[in-house]
């Protein structure tokens, strides 16, 4: 039975801290021949490149350490790429997020330290040539739920670049669960010590679910700033800054959703399986954020667990109720919150290779089939940016995918 800290750090997994459940793994007993992780193809035309970047807010001091005088970010940049060969696919963790992410990860009665997180290599390569043949094209960012890496959403992202995007991710530092910088310095979560401090006053709870929220959008008002100038010359005509979006999972859903309220140069937004109010349980009423209450004048899409909808998920009411913008919401049959993550494909492997338990797979991933949850995903990401941001219309997805179910259009 969990106790209450977990209790109340596992419903924060759906509000803004993703499930940060402090799972301590011993860095210095690693057995050999640990679990290693594979990651599918995109399904677009285009092979994808990638570039990491370092981006200094030096407008603010960092909020969760104050004694550093302004905000140090990480961010990857997918685009659509004119040829790979020699160039290496990325890491999907540095060695030194890849400790972080075993110390302190999202998955519930895994391992961390029987896996070789920083084995895992995406499908996007280093440093290749973009395809400008077809751009400039249209830019979305992604945000991950809280805890969790910007790596966590490479099924997505890297699929989305092979589509003609311009796929920006960033790591919101001392919230992601390790942030590696170019001098090789690793920054790790504050966000357990802070529950710890917080807890069990609601009040303070509450406090800290709204300023993690309210730093997570100034990253992401920051990151708009910042482009294209931090951009490498070569990608700078490359991005297509009239046409914006953003998505992410979880903390990262309701992160789009409000930078979107917030900021008018996001023109669309999709959230994954984040409920948008200062709440500890997707179900509670009240407390909600700026966006439910305002709702949205332009495209949004609500994506849910199986259960998930707006008759189970106040604060989604709410959006649909204010909004004046095309709202769509679906939900996948069998799926549980992290099967918006690349967690889909990493937990049944794990599971194979540690024998794990078919219970640990359903409790993280819910009893849809893998395969069957990613093409879904991106076949509703890609057609919800596509009739967004270039005007195309959307495919009548549950015709093609029966895992699809419409609660709202």
């Amino acid at each position: 039975m969990l106790t209450r800290r977990a209790a109340v750090l596992s419903a924060l997994a759906t509000v803004t801290l993703s499930a940060v459940s402090a799972r301590t793994a011993s860095a210095a007993s690693r057995p050999a021949g640990r679990a290693r992780l594979t990651l599918p193809a995109p399904g677009g035309p285009h092979p994808v490149g990638t570039v990491s970047l370092h981006l200094v807010d030096t407008t603010r001091a960092d909020p969760w350490v104050p004694s550093r005088p302004y905000r140090e970010l990480m961010i990857s940049v997918r685009y659509p790429a004119r040829a790979v060969d020699g160039h290496p696919r990325a890491p999907q963790l540095l060695p030194g997020e890849a400790a972080g992410f075993a110390a302190v990860n999202n998955f519930a009665d895994v391992p961390g330290d029987r896996v070789d997180w920083a084995a895992t290599r995406t499908h996007a390569h280093e440093g290749a040539p973009a395809d400008r043949s077809r751009g400039p094209y249209p830019v979305v960012c992604y945000s991950p739920g809280a805890g969790d890496p910007r790596s966590l959403g490479s099924t997505l992202c890297d699929d989305l670049a092979s589509r003609g995007y311009v796929v920006v991710t960033l790591d919101h530092t001392y919230d992601a669960s390790a942030v590696q910088f170019p001098d090789g310095r690793v920054e790790r979560t504050v966000l357990p010590a802070e529950f710890d401090k917080a807890y069990p006053d609601e009040g303070r709870i509450r406090a800290l679910l709204e300023k993690t929220m309210a730093v997570r959008v100034a990253d992401t008002r920051f990151l708009l700033d910042a482009l294209p100038g931090a951009l490498p010359r070569e990608l700078r005509d490359l991005a297509d800054r009239t046409r914006i979006g953003m998505f992410g999972h979880s903390a990262g859903g309701f992160t789009a959703l409000q930078a979107m309220h917030d900021d008018r140069r996001i023109l669309a937004g999709a959230n994954f399986d984040g409920v948008l109010a200062y709440v500890q349980e997707d179900s509670d009423s009240g407390h909600l954020s700026g966006v439910a209450a305002d709702g949205l004048d332009r495209p949004f899409l609500l994506v849910g667990k199986d259960g998930n909808d707006l008759s189970t998920v106040p604060s989604w009411n709410a959006l649909w109720r204010h909004s004046r913008g095309h709202g769509a919401g679906l939900t996948l049959r069998g799926a549980e919150h992290a099967t918006y993550t690349d967690a889909v494909t990493m937990i049944p492997q794990l599971a194979r290779q540690l024998g794990l338990p078919r219970a640990t797979v359903v409790e993280n991933v819910g009893t849809i089939a893998p395969a069957r949850a990613i093409a879904a995903e991106r076949a509703c990401l890609s057609a919800f940016f596509d009739r967004s941001l270039r005007g195309r219309d959307e495919a009548e997805l549950p015709d093609r995918y029966p895992e699809v179910r419409l609660f709202c259009r």
